[in-house]
């Protein structure tokens, strides 16, 4: 059975919220994921820097939320990939 997420807006603006992210991914969680979880997408909690791992954008909210309920500014980056997705014929796999 799926959670409502709570309806509390996002206590920073987005950019803040993903360059924060970005710094949390780089720092603590690249290492841990890239080798076995590639294309699968990480959520994380910028507030606290817990995150939780799914194959798509929902089920890992729906983990990270289960972690912590209070998990409002969230970020989430697909493994081994410069965005979450794609947009017309480029590549987003990084490195390319």
């Amino acid at each position: 059975m799926r959670r409502e997420r709570p309806r509390t807006p996002p206590s920073r603006p987005a950019a803040e919220t993903a360059r924060l992210g970005d710094e949390i991914y780089e720092r603590d969680i690249r290492r841990q994921v890239e080798a076995d979880h590639h294309g699968e997408v990480v959520a994380i909690d910028v507030e606290s820097g817990n995150w939780a791992i799914g194959e798509d954008e929902i089920v890992a909210t729906d983990r990270l939320q289960g972690q912590r309920s209070d998990a409002y500014d969230v970020w989430c980056l697909r493994v081994g990939y410069r965005g979450l997705y794609s947009f017309g014929g480029g590549s987003l796999r990084s490195g390319q």
